[in-house]
């Protein structure tokens, strides 16, 4: 089934073209939700930002949709910056979610005729990270305000008591913004699925019980938390312990681990290629051996 290194040395990788799934991050859903039930039986409205190449969504379109009939009652929404493939059932924006043009086209998904939101988002999905420059100061601060953007996402789309998942970097900051999530989520914990690798500072965090603060008026233009301090009066608390789950079975599967593959096993190609991708220019002239090579 594998012939790539990358087929030998990754289990998630495997099972996911095994199972029809695009990325291996899909079992980081799964596991997220086999701990929180965060898709249950009242989920019928979400929103995927970042969502390329689109394995989220596809747990959600297999998971919301009972049969294989379109449900009139669920609404799948997916953003990314980069082209997705379509997926049944699964609405497809491009755009960028720090920019106010994208805010108004997701919420305009959940318009009726009369130009109305009637029912929100049950659920808002962020499984974004910046391309990481490993200037690690430099990577958090824009994973973080990649956060507070689908935050501002969650403050015009997300209905009462709805739930929010965002991937973060575990650092030193995590206590900031654990208190701004508990601004406006009555519980905030943060979740290391088994798929996610020991040896990576990636974590989820998981948010459930959505609510604006009294008084407090979103604003689409300003999509980080520091803007509301004056409004929110915060008040910085002297001692707290951020709640730490590990999702997924302990007989699972071990995201660090090397697994050999069957002797009968055969290779199977990517379920779904990724679509003009930016690399893809630097992928040809390295085939052809025209990259320039640096001097240094």
């Amino acid at each position: 089934m594998g012939k790539s290194t990358k087929d030998k040395r990754d289990i998630y990788y495997r099972l996911a073209k095994e199972q029809g799934l695009r990325a291996r991050s899909a079992f980081k859903l799964l596991q997220i939700n086999s701990e929180f039930n965060i898709l249950n039986d009242n989920v019928k409205r979400v929103v995927d930002l970042c969502a390329a190449p689109g394995s989220w969504s596809q747990v959600l379109s297999r998971t919301l949709y009972k049969t294989d009939s379109i449900d009139d009652q669920v609404k799948i929404v997916a953003v990314d910056l980069q082209t997705m493939a379509p997926l049944p059932g699964v609405e497809q924006i491009k755009g960028d979610i720090t920019k106010r043009s994208t805010i108004e086209e997701i919420l305009n998904c959940f318009k009726t005729s009369d130009n109305k939101i009637t029912k929100k988002a049950d659920l808002v999905l962020c499984d974004g990270a910046p391309d990481v420059t490993g200037l690690h100061d430099i990577d958090e601060f824009v994973q973080g305000n990649l956060v507070l953007s689908a935050l501002n996402i969650c403050l015009h789309v997300l209905c009462d008591n709805g739930n929010f998942v965002s991937k973060i970097f575990r650092t030193k900051n995590i206590d900031l913004l654990y208190q701004q999530l508990k601004l406006f989520f009555d519980d905030v914990v943060i979740a290391k699925p088994r798929s996610s690798r020991n040896s990576s500072v990636e974590s989820f965090i998981v948010c459930r019980q959505f609510h604006l603060p009294e008084n407090f008026i979103p604003n689409i233009d300003e999509p980080f938390i520091y803007t509301y301090e004056h409004t929110l009066n915060l008040q910085e608390k002297s001692s707290f312990i951020i709640p730490f789950i590990a999702c997924g079975s302990l007989d699972g599967f071990d995201s660090d681990k090397t697994y050999p593959l069957e002797q009968d096993s055969s290779y199977i190609e990517p379920i779904q290629p990724p679509i003009n991708p930016a690399y893809e220019e630097a992928c040809i002239l390295k085939k052809n051996k025209k990259l320039p090579i640096s001097s240094s």
